[in-house]
């Protein structure tokens, strides 16, 4: 029970859709504090998100902390309105920004720390792992944009709408983005030696 604020603040609230919400009552407290409370809730979030974007834990762990720095720099403009979805922008525009200076990636398989909770070592937890390993690395083949609609409107639930606002796309093109990137990344769920092992050449379609 409580406010969505303090039920954000006890860990409670973890979906993208109720992070923007807690803070529409106000802010209290110093500057840091109210970043660090931000932060503590967000964080998770955007490391997960930031890890199925690039596919890899240290990246995504950089891609977080300068996402919060950024965040932080710009916290007055950033707490106005719906701070979690001025993180997710600069997130997806940095991954960008490194993305297009690199065009080339080197997809790490994962260790049972990943974003996302831990899973156990049972015969279960191995195929958790594997499902997860081979769903990262087919999101490795996507195209950068599809790559990104995908993760933003299926693995992290967000909204159309928040997806063309967080891209400063159209909802349209979230809608067809969305389509054609399900529907390769099905296909490449559906054949096992699709995504078999780790490449550093970038697939044609991530140059695109």
């Amino acid at each position: 029970m409580g406010t969505a604020r303090q039920r954000h603040e006890r860990g409670e609230v973890t979906d993208v859709d109720d992070l923007g919400s807690p803070w529409a009552g106000g802010w209290t407290g110093s500057h840091d504090e109210q970043f660090t409370s931000f932060m503590r809730s967000a964080g998770p979030v955007l490391t997960r998100m930031a890890w199925l974007l690039t596919g890899d834990r240290h990246h995504a762990e950089e891609l977080t902390q300068q996402t919060l720095v950024r965040t932080y720099a710009a916290w007055p403009r950033a707490r106005r309105h719906d701070p979690m979805a001025y993180a997710r922008r600069v997130l997806v525009n940095t991954r960008t920004d490194v993305w297009r200076k690199s065009r080339r990636e080197v997809l790490v398989a994962e260790d049972d720390d990943a974003p996302g909770g831990a899973v156990g070592s049972s015969t279960s937890g191995h195929h958790v792992l594997a499902e997860r390993d081979a769903l990262v690395r087919a999101l490795r083949l996507l195209s950068h944009r599809r790559r990104q609609v995908v993760v933003l409107r299926y693995l992290m639930d967000m909204t159309e709408a928040q997806v063309a606002d967080d891209l400063d796309v159209s909802v349209g093109t979230v809608k067809s983005t969305a389509a054609r990137g399900l529907a390769q990344l099905r296909r490449l769920l559906a054949d096992p030696t699709a995504v078999d092992a780790p490449t550093s050449a970038p697939h044609p379609e991530v140059l695109r």
